[in-house]
């Protein structure tokens, strides 16, 4: 069925906490296909990078949500086979990588990514997501459309779209804590999994594949590892993370507790230059033993980071009907309390 340009910004726009800094949609010549973006400025800062992003010609356009670590290295290969830029954003990287290799573009990215990419001339819908499935991305689709979206909450701007419950899912839920994927609370919406590609095309068929699954060596195939050797390699390989993920035009800060991961994570950025560094910490008043603040200032002090502490008092209560209006649905994990609470307070 044709594209309804009001139903596309209406989805659009229930995720706008997503995209503060510019929204745009494009709807296919004949219809048949539109894509509507929030945008986040992270890379590249100007209206260039705005999306969705067209290739030179417009037959190819690409929404995508997270970050590509080897944008670099990928466009610089780009460029040696012809293709011309016209900005710095590593989204452009995928609309030329896709003109360049097709479908299997997708494995040659290195980030966290949710993306859909349109071929006007084939008339197919391509969406997939990073290995890890660190950035979400759902869909739904029946004989008459396909919707898909970063957060469910999009659908409920399409008049066809009911929200109703999957009745399967909430056993999982009670076992353990989330809805395992591909299934979520809703009847009929799936997730991409991790690693994986879903492609539509312009019939409304559905094929899916996964592009990269974790392996593990055989046991017979696995050899000691001196404690020396194997404690170097872990630091190679944290410190090779931390930078790749450190490609911003805009300041970078990190959440500070008082655990091992975020302090390590900051010593690292600290030794690769990032200064000003800035740090947040959340505390909870009146009660001792979820406060980290203490250990956490003593990181700030030994990196010497811009750091700040926020003190606040718990109610998870008052918060209830946003963090379920945030997850889509039940979440049963209670760091989501304080994670929102300090992002919260960080943006501000």
């Amino acid at each position: 069925a044709p594209v309804d340009s009001a139903a596309l910004a209406a989805m659009r726009d229930r995720i706008a906490h997503r995209g503060p800094d510019h929204a745009d949609a494009y709807v296919a010549l004949r219809r048949q296909a539109g894509l509507g973006f929030r945008r986040l400025r992270i890379i590249d800062l100007s209206a260039v990078a705005n999306q969705p992003m067209p290739n030179e010609d417009g037959s190819i356009h690409v929404v995508f949500n997270g970050e590509i670590y080897n944008y670099l290295d990928l466009r610089a290969d780009l460029v040696a086979r012809g293709h011309q830029f016209r900005s710095k954003s590593d989204t452009e990287t995928i609309v030329h990588l896709y003109e360049e290799y097709g479908a299997g573009c997708i494995e040659r990215l290195d980030g966290m990514f949710g993306l859909g990419i349109w071929d006007e001339p084939k008339g197919r819908l391509i969406l997939a997501r990073d290995r890890a499935g660190k950035k979400p991305l759902f869909y739904q689709a029946d004989p008459k459309r396909v919707l898909f979206a970063s957060e469910m909450k999009a659908f409920l701007g399409h008049p066809s779209f009911a929200a109703e419950i999957d009745r399967d899912a909430v056993a999982p839920y009670f076992l353990y804590g989330y809805v395992p994927g591909p299934r979520t609370w809703y009847r009929g919406v799936r997730q991409v999994e991790p690693g994986g590609m879903v492609t539509f095309d312009r019939s409304g068929s559905m094929t899916s594949r996964r592009y990269w699954t974790l392996t593990f060596p055989e046991e017979k195939d696995l050899k000691p590892v001196p404690r020396a050797e194997a404690t170097a390699r872990v630091r190679e390989l944290v410190t090779a993370a931390v930078k790749r993920r450190l490609m911003s035009d805009v300041p970078l800060g990190a959440f500070l507790s008082g655990g091992v991961d975020s302090t390590v994570v900051v010593g690292v950025m600290r030794s690769l230059g990032v200064s000003p560094l800035k740090t947040f910490s959340i505390g909870f008043e009146g009660d001792a033993a979820f406060d980290e603040t203490a250990p956490a200032r003593r990181t700030a002090e030994r990196f010497e980071t811009d750091h700040t502490e926020f003190l606040v008092k718990p109610s998870a209560i008052d918060l209830l009907d946003t963090l379920i209006w945030h997850h889509d649905g039940a979440f049963g994990d209670s760091s989501a309390i304080p994670t929102y609470m300090v992002a919260k307070l960080t943006r501000e």
